[in-house]
């Protein structure tokens, strides 16, 4: 998808132009993989544009800046006002908000200690991910013939730009065969996570979704499907998922800040369901969007408003 060109990026401390916002050619992070990042949704609303569970997000950021040893120069509080000064500076309403730190100029070699940690925050206009049909009508998806790494060789919860080389080769592959999108199974065989997404299955009124053990990120938007539909009574249960449990699922869908809440309509060319979006995935994007959108009550405190 590509990017809409905004007028600034909060760079290092301060908003720049966005073609200011450069970084040198010997920076550790473009040999080496070294960044950690977020991906976060703007949703307009009647209040004014709200930014999804930001705080928990820039959280995550941290969490996954401590598991790689780098020091983010900013607190936390810095970071929410910097991604809020961004929005506004940009005027935007809704949109994708991508905040990144990484070891830049400063050393070569795999030792990274020479190396600044630095920051940037980026705020676009963005659409529907994986296509705005398929909200309704699902998409369609192979199981990778790349699987995830193994728990002791990559931290899976750590969002880290190295860790999503093997997303590419899942995403690459499923494009180059014809689909949307490639589910990853584990080490051990279990099903773990779509390239940039996690999984939820439906069987026989029951809700199941891998866990973290199956090498999958510990998704915000995940932790968010949790929460709605406890709501209405469904707990989801966290065990390991067989390959084969996909093509014996009522309904599949992805959860993730790009892909929303996204229904899976095929898995290697075998329809799940009814082929489109099944009942209860209808109901927890409906919950959803109606929280996000500013059209139902929010009381867990998910949106941030920019101007508050």
């Amino acid at each position: 998808m590509a990017i809409n060109q905004s007028e600034y990026i909060w760079f290092n401390g301060q908003l720049v132009h966005w073609k200011e916002a450069t970084v040198h050619v010997l920076a550790h992070a473009l040999h080496y993989g070294s960044s950690v990042f977020e991906g976060i949704r703007i949703y307009d609303t009647p209040r004014g544009p709200a930014i999804f569970r930001l705080t928990p997000h820039l959280r995550r950021l941290f969490a996954s800046a401590r598991v790689y040893r780098m020091e983010i120069p900013y607190t936390l509080e810095q970071l929410v006002a910097a991604t809020k000064e961004t929005v506004r500076a940009n005027g935007l309403r809704s949109g994708y908000i991508r905040p990144v730190a990484y070891r830049g100029y400063g050393g070569i070699g795999l030792d990274p200690t020479a190396c600044p940690v630095e920051v940037a925050i980026a705020a676009i206009e963005w659409g529907k991910y994986l296509g705005a049909d398929a909200m309704e009508q699902g998409v369609d998806v192979c199981v990778s013939s790349w699987q995830r790494y193994a728990p002791n060789t990559m931290p899976a919860m750590a969002k880290a730009g190295g860790n999503y080389l093997n997303s590419q080769l899942v995403k690459l592959e499923a494009i180059r065969n014809g689909y949307a999108e490639g589910i990853a199974l584990d080490s051990g065989g279990h099903v773990s996570e779509g390239s940039g997404e996690n999984l939820f299955l439906v069987r026989e009124g029951r809700v199941v979704t891998p866990p973290v053990i199956s090498s999958i990120l510990e998704g915000i938007t995940r932790d968010t499907v949790f929460q709605l539909l406890a709501e209405q009574g469904i707990q989801v249960k966290e065990q390991p998922v067989p390959r084969e449990m996909l093509y014996l699922a009522d309904e599949l869908f992805f959860t993730g800040t790009a892909a929303e809440i996204t229904p899976i309509r095929s898995v290697d060319g075998m329809v799940i369901g009814r082929g489109s979006r099944g009942p209860l995935t209808t109901e927890v994007q409906a919950a959803f969007f109606g929280l996000v959108q500013g059209e139902r009550e929010d009381p867990y405190g998910w949106l941030e408003y920019v101007d508050a």
